[in-house]
Formats: structure tokens, C-alpha cells, sequence
């Protein structure tokens, strides 16, 4: 009975008390101490006080402010970005921002404007980006000039403007962007282009206007940095429009929504006449697609022909030698080979994503682009049961390969031999089977990223990642290893240069401690969305300086002696774990609680144990794992339970020793 007793009074000594110190959360989400702060969709009708006056990047928008004034947001003088999306804004009146000379971005995005004072936006000695997107703007003149001198662009999007003549002395000698998409635009004048004379590199957006005319001469000798004219029904009054102008990216591409007519040959002999690098016809159908149709592309550097309901090439293009960037996404060709590419002889980059139909690759359908640097080939229902040699045959100068969310691949001995120069190689979700007990990668010198997330690999071949004298970065996620477990001989015994891990979604339940032995030169491990515990962190108690990523994983308890290990890496993030709050825990939750600036992820990091603790955030946690007033009161009486339980014994000792005499 007495040793019951003493068990409970022991138990009853040594409990925990648990309390959870919430504090009140801030009205606004503070990203960066003194310095960035999120104020959005909270009601609000002023800047709150808590808000400290060194602000500088503020998010304040789904607010309610009908008016702003000199006063509104005076206090916060040291703002460069200011957002006030969507707070109803009415007016904005005279020096509402008169003492903020650092303001640098100022976005009314969505607020129906009804005035704003000629002075509204003096004070700000370079405000260089002003953002007037659906304010319900039909004339520029209701734009407040004052102060602008510096503005670099403005977003004038969504609203009723039919007419894109800025006033008489509005400042555009350091515009770089003037965005009108989305409005009433149908016809541009030569005097209204000429006030944009002295801007240079400029980007001009019409995208959504449907440009019905152009003055002729209106860009006659103008440069543009580009020009966006993405909707417009006729092309060729664009191209027509813009003679003798000199564009770097000309955009005349459509959308789903607009029924526009078919191109023809013709339609582009404008093109011509107009110095272009870049071209964008992405969306639009060509009624007689031959070789004539190329015949004013001869100086394109690069032409994206994405989703043009092509399925075939012409043979025949000549003089397309200046080509280094080709796009032919989302069409439907049957094999490699119809895209002709003896025609570009120069490219240095091909895109065929998202084929519409399942694309052969052929043979020696690409040997003729000696040049090639970056080829992706992704989404594109691609299968081969030899690959990938004869397919890839001289592209000696490769650098980028994408074959990623193809059809089943098999890969023989070195497999990209063809292509030595490889340093990325994204087999992303395509089920590749390694027909060889080697390595199919082996050659790869220059090889430095890898992504074979999600391709069913057999990860148990040790072999499969030697020859990778470069490799920085591997993606492994979504591969599962035997057993659940990364035995200590793996496939990472080669990576000694490895720099970036990712091995999430593997359903991991443990790592062998010595299995990241070799190592040495991580600085980023995701091991997210497995099944480990605090015990598998010992694997890489080697490593410092690291980016850690264990979120969303079975730890419960972090052993004491991993904190030091914790302590020594750059950021972890440990949210999404069934952390167990109780004081078996208490050495990592104050490190935890010590060490915020090193912890990603802290919103999601929640206890799971005891229960009345379940959900609450371990910054929000308090333990008293000392001795309570209770439990001083309970070793009180223990010591004197203690005391009487020795006498007795004495006593009963010496009884049994006299009676032995």
C-alpha cells in the first residue's frame, strides 16, 4: 500500500501544467518586421495604429476608403508601394501623398474614380509606376500630370477609354510601359502616337481594343521595345499600320472568345515593310499555310506559332537563317519530322509542348540543328521503347531537354549519348524504365539539374545515378523506395557535388543514419509529405547550414539531442507534423520558440498532443515543466511519508537483529 502511495505522489510531483498563451493576433500580417505589412479585405476605414511609422511596402486593399486626404496616411511616411485595390475610392484630394518622397508604386487598382485633384499625387519625387486599372476612366485628361516627370509606367486597363491622346504636356520621356488593354480603342491617329515621341523602348499594350484603323505614317520611324495588339480581327491593318516602324516584339496574336478571319498570305505582306525580331501569332488559323506564307518572316529572330491548328510544316521555307527561337505548342502534328526543321537552320531553341496528338519522334528528324540548345518536348503523349539516341542524333550542343508528363519511355545504355552538353533533364511524370542494370545517364559531364519526379524508378538499382560528375540539383519526389526505407548503400553514394534534394511524396518511413554520408555539399533537402520521425533527422546531423524541409510528416517528439543540429541549419520548416506539446517536448519547443527567424511555415506549425492543445500554434504555447505550489505541498508530505517509512524500517531491523542474538 505505502509503495501505491509513493507512485502517486511521484506521478502527481513531476506532472506538467500546460496553458496556452495566446496573444492577440495584429489586425495586419506583418511580413517583414518595421517594414512590410498586409492590411487586405479587413474592414477597415483607416490605417490602423499598431502599424509602425517606418512602413514601407503596404497592402491595403478590399478596404473601404470612399475619400483620401493629406491625412489618411501622412503618419506613414517612409512608404515606397502602396496598394489600395478595391477600396471604394471616390476622391483623392489635393496633396493627399504631399509628405511621402519615397513613394514609388501607387495601385488604385478597381476603385470607381470620380476625382482626383490636379496635386494629388505631388510629394513622391519618383513615383514611377501608377496603376489605374478598372477605375472607370474614359478621357486621359482626368489624369493628374503634376509630378509625374519620373513615371516609368501606367497600367490604364479595363476602362472606357476610346482615345489613347495623353495631354498636351503630359511627361513620357521616361515611360517604359502604357498599358491600354481592355478598352474602347478602335482607331490611332499620327498625333496621337507622335506625344509618345520622346519615350523610348516603349511597350505599348492594345490588347482587347480591335484595332479597325491606323493612320498611315503613324509609326512611320517610331521604335518600340514592343507593341501588343492581341484580339484585333484584321492583321494585316495592324501591319499595314506600322510601316517603316521598328518593333522588338510585336504581339498580334488572338484569344478563344474572338471570332476572327483566317490568315492568308497576303494578310502578312506588311509585315515586309516593319523592322521585327519577335512575332507572336499564337490562336490564329491559316487558310493557305505554305511557303509563301514565310516570305516576310526572313528577319524574325523568334515566331511562336502556338495553337494555330497546324499539322504540318511546308516544305520549301527559305531564308529563315536569322530564326534562334521557334514555338509550335498545342498543334497537332503526328511526327517530329513535319515541322521541316531543315528550314531553321539556325535555331537555338524549339518548343512542341502540349501536342494535340501523339507525336513519333522519328529518326534524325531534328539533325539538321546543329545549333539546338533548348528543346522541350513536354505534354506531348510521346512513347519510345528505345530512347533516345536516334531521335536526338547531332544535337551535340544541347543544354536543355524536356521530355516531362510523356508516354513510358526505355532507356538503354547511355541513352543521351548524342547529346553530351546536357545541364538539365526533366523526365517529370513520365514513366521511364531502365532497360540496363547501369546507369542510362552515364556521360552526362555538364549534367547539373534533374527532375525524375513521379517516374515509377526502380530506386533500388544503386547504379542507376553514376556518371554524374555535376549534378546540383535531383528531384526524386513521388518514387518510392524499397521497404519504405534509404538503406545506407543508395543511389546517392556518387552525388558527391548534390546540392538540392528532393525527396518528397516518397512514403519514407526512415533513413539510415550513415545513408546522406557522402553528402557533404547540400544546402536544400525536401523530405515533405512522408512518413518520418524526429529519429530520421539524425541522418543528417552532418549537414549545416541547410534548408530543411520536414513539413507534413510524423514527428511528434524532437530528441534533445538533435537541437543542436537544428540549430545550425539556415531554415525548417516542421509544419503539418503531429507535434506532441507536452513537456517530453519541451527542449524543442522553446529552441522552437527561440529560433522564429530560422522556422517556415510557423502558421501550419500546430501541437496535435495533449488534446486541449490540438490545433494551437507552438508560437502560442506556454509549458510550467518546473515544480508547481501543489507539487511542493505533495514532496513535502512524500519526504515525511519517506521519513516514517524509513523509521519503521529501522525499527523492524533492529527488532529482527535482537531477536537473532
Amino acid at each position: 500500500m505505502a509503495a501505491r502511495v509513493i507512485c502517486f505522489l511521484l506521478a502527481v510531483l513531476f506532472c506538467a501544467s500546460c496553458k496556452v498563451i495566446t496573444s492577440l493576433d495584429q489586425m495586419c500580417t506583418e511580413k517583414e518586421a518595421s517594414k512590410i505589412y498586409n492590411c487586405e479585405n479587413l474592414g477597415l476605414r483607416e490605417v490602423p495604429n499598431t502599424l509602425p511609422n517606418a512602413t514601407q511596402f503596404l497592402e491595403f486593399g478590399f478596404n473601404f476608403l470612399p475619400t483620401i486626404q493629406n491625412t489618411t496616411f501622412s503618419r506613414l511616411n517612409n512608404l515606397v508601394f502602396l496598394d489600395l485595390s478595391r477600396c471604394q475610392i471616390n476622391w483623392v484630394h489635393e496633396d493627399t501623398f504631399q509628405s511621402h518622397y519615397q513613394l514609388d508604386t501607387i495601385v488604385l487598382t478597381g476603385n470607381p474614380l470620380i476625382f482626383m485633384a490636379d496635386t494629388s499625387l505631388n510629394g513622391p519625387k519618383s513615383l514611377k509606376h501608377l496603376f489605374l486599372t478598372q477605375t472607370g476612366i474614359s478621357n486621359l485628361e482626368f489624369i493628374p500630370i503634376h509630378n509625374l516627370e519620373n513615371l516609368e509606367s501606367l497600367y490604364l486597363g479595363s476602362n472606357y477609354i476610346s482615345s489613347i491622346k495623353l495631354p498636351k504636356d503630359f511627361p513620357t520621356q521616361n515611360l517604359k510601359v502604357l498599358d491600354f488593354q481592355n478598352n474602347a480603342i478602335h482607331y490611332l491617329s499620327a498625333e496621337d502616337i507622335d506625344i509618345l515621341g520622346k519615350a523610348t523602348n516603349l511597350s505599348l499594350n492594345f490588347n482587347g481594343n480591335d484595332i479597325k484603323g491606323i493612320e498611315p505614317g503613324a509609326f512611320h520611324s517610331k521604335t518600340f521595345q514592343s507593341l501588343t495588339f492581341g484580339g484585333t480581327l484584321s492583321v494585316s491593318t495592324v501591319l499595314n499600320g506600322l510601316q517603316n516602324s521598328t518593333v522588338q516584339s510585336l504581339w498580334l496574336g488572338t484569344f478563344e472568345d474572338v471570332d476572327d478571319q483566317d490568315i492568308n498570305s497576303n494578310m502578312l505582306e506588311g509585315l515586309c515593310r516593319v523592322s521585327v525580331d519577335v512575332i507572336n501569332l499564337q490562336k490564329h488559323s491559316f487558310s493557305d499555310f505554305s511557303s509563301t506564307t514565310f516570305q516576310c518572316f526572313t528577319r524574325l529572330k523568334e515566331l511562336d506559332l502556338t495553337q494555330t491548328h497546324l499539322k504540318e510544316l511546308p516544305s520549301g521555307i527559305k531564308g529563315m537563317d536569322s530564326l534562334k527561337k521557334l514555338v509550335l505548342n498545342v498543334n497537332s502534328f503526328s511526327q517530329l519530322c513535319q515541322i521541316n526543321a531543315a528550314s531553321f537552320p539556325s535555331l537555338i531553341e524549339l518548343y512542341i509542348k502540349g501536342n494535340l496528338k501523339k507525336l513519333d519522334l522519328g529518326v534524325n528528324c531534328l539533325e539538321k540543328l546543329e545549333n539546338l540548345q533548348k528543346l522541350d518536348l513536354s505534354h506531348s503523349s510521346i512513347e519510345a521503347s528505345d530512347c533516345c539516341n536516334l531521335q536526338l542524333r547531332r544535337l551535340t550542343h544541347l543544354q536543355y531537354l524536356n521530355l516531362s508528363f510523356n508516354d513510358p519511355l526505355h532507356l538503354q545504355s547511355k541513352a543521351f549519348k548524342e547529346c553530351p552538353r546536357l545541364q538539365l533533364l526533366d523526365l517529370a511524370f513520365t514513366h521511364v524504365q531502365v532497360n540496363v542494370p547501369h546507369s542510362p545517364f552515364q556521360n552526362l559531364y555538364f549534367l547539373q539539374v534533374m527532375n525524375l519526379s513521379h517516374c515509377s524508378l526502380d530506386i533500388s538499382n544503386q547504379h542507376l545515378l553514376t556518371g554524374l560528375p555535376a549534378l546540383r540539383h535531383l528531384n526524386l519526389q513521388g518514387n518510392h523506395f524499397p521497404d519504405s526505407t534509404i538503406p545506407e548503400t543508395n543511389l546517392f553514394q556518387n552525388l558527391n557535388t548534390l546540392e538540392i534534394l528532393v525527396l518528397s511524396f516518397c512514403d519514407l518511413l526512415s533513413i539510415h543514419q550513415q545513408a546522406f554520408h557522402s553528402l557533404g555539399n547540400m544546402s536544400h533537402i525536401d523530405l515533405s509529405h512522408n512518413r518520418l520521425t524526429g529519429d530520421s533527422i539524425d541522418a543528417l546531423s552532418h549537414l549545416k547550414g541547410i534548408y530543411l524541409n520536414l513539413a507534413a510528416n510524423s514527428v511528434d517528439i524532437i530528441p534533445p539531442h538533435l537541437i543542436p543540429f537544428l540549430s545550425q541549419q539556415s531554415t525548417i520548416n516542421l509544419s503539418h507534423n503531429p507535434l506532441d506539446c507536452t513537456c517530453s517536448n519541451i527542449h524543442f519547443i522553446s529552441w522552437y520558440k527561440e529560433n522564429l527567424q530560422k522556422l517556415e511555415g510557423s502558421e501550419e506549425t500546430l501541437c496535435a498532443n495533449p488534446p486541449s492543445l490540438k490545433g494551437v500554434k507552438l508560437t502560442d504555447v506556454k509549458l510550467s515543466c518546473g515544480i508547481t505550489g501543489l507539487g511542493i505541498f505533495f514532496l513535502i508530505v512524500f519526504l515525511f511519508l519517506l521519513i516514517v517509512l524509513l523509521s519503521f524500517a529501522v525499527k523492524f531491523f533492529l527488532r529482527w537483529k535482537y531477536q537473532n542474538i
